[in-house]
């Protein structure tokens, strides 16, 4: 490799909205993300149901599913 091309790999704090943080090595010294493993639906096996505009209840009318 040649010398003085490379950024500097340094340690880095990944912040999440959920207040979790990680600290890892990057070129970047601090990261924020929205949404990380410890939040995550898929990871914590919580699934969230957002209802956009009310398109579920409509559905549930439509086809007329109850609870």
């Amino acid at each position: 490799m040649k010398d003085k091309i490379h950024p500097k790999y340094t340690p880095a704090k990944i912040t999440c909205a959920c207040g979790s943080v990680i600290e890892t090595r990057s070129t970047m010294k601090d990261i924020k993300v929205e949404i990380c493993s410890a939040c995550h639906p898929f990871f914590t096996g919580k699934q969230k149901l957002v209802d956009t505009a009310g398109r579920i209840e409509r559905f549930r009318r439509k086809y007329n599913i109850k609870d």
